[in-house]
């Protein structure tokens, strides 16, 4: 990973103290009217260069640029409520595939997700070409094991695993690494929301991703570092299945204090 400094333009700042208001660390003061740093070794979190009126404040070392907020932008609640309330997992997709441009928005999605600590640990691995090899290696494992699972769950007894038991012949399957494992998953919630907008169907896959943390030929075949580990597994493609309504669920368990 590139280092990275907070570098100030004191010609640029008016002194407004805005970065310092923001800063989780603490690591900006204003002296003498002109905001100045106090560790090389902060966050890097960006809220300091987010918020200056003046464009004052800046991070060295990234590949990318800002972009400029033109305005407030918010979602409808009753629409995202409605998202989530028909979300359904799915497992049967049509033979389409999905454009490249569609799979750069849902990766995008990922990379902007925000991480503990600013970790910015997480990375993808898209399967397409490979995705059927690497199936049948998880499907070889499942396949030892599930003698030992059939002994305990009825449900697993009547589970068969079949050459798709995984992916269910999606198109495309992200797989999703992470130091920190939450880190992953809310990388894989924005990812599914960007991916329902563009009609796509997705599955969280939590077995595929046992498999891979599981077994080292996995872990090589699809290159998790030293350090990762798969946190998610997304499973995409069109729907060939339309859910009509949503399904019912307990009521709400909340405590007010």
């Amino acid at each position: 990973m590139k280092q990275h400094q907070v570098e100030i333009d004191t010609s640029k700042c008016i002194g407004c103290g805005m970065c310092t208001r923001v800063c989780p660390a603490h690591s900006i003061e204003i002296k003498d009217k002109k905001a100045v740093t106090l560790l090389d070794d902060c966050l890097m979190c960006g809220q300091c260069t987010a918020v200056c009126p003046m464009r004052a404040v800046s991070i060295s070392g990234y590949d990318t640029g800002q972009i400029e907020k033109k305005e407030d932008l918010r979602l409808k609640p009753e629409e995202v409520l409605d998202v989530i309330r028909f979300r359904r997992s799915i497992r049967q997709f049509k033979q389409k595939e999905i454009p490249k441009e569609v799979i750069s928005q849902i990766l995008e999605a990922g990379r902007l997700t925000h991480t503990a600590k600013n970790m910015q640990d997480v990375s993808f691995v898209v399967l397409n070409k490979e995705k059927g090899r690497i199936e049948q290696m998880a499907v070889s494992l499942f396949r030892k094991i599930k003698p030992f699972a059939d002994l305990f769950s009825p449900m697993a007894r009547k589970n068969k695993i079949d050459e798709h038991f995984f992916f269910f012949n999606a198109p495309t399957v992200i797989v999703i690494l992470a130091r920190d494992k939450t880190n992953g998953i809310l990388a894989a919630q924005n990812m599914e929301f960007v991916a329902e907008a563009n009609g796509l169907g997705v599955l969280f896959s939590g077995f595929f991703t046992m498999a891979a943390n599981t077994s080292p030929k996995i872990r090589k075949a699809i290159g998790i570092p030293k350090g990762k580990r798969a946190a998610m597994t997304l499973v995409l493609g069109y729907p060939e299945v339309k859910f009509l309504r949503s399904v019912q669920r307990e009521k709400l368990i909340v405590k007010y204090m």
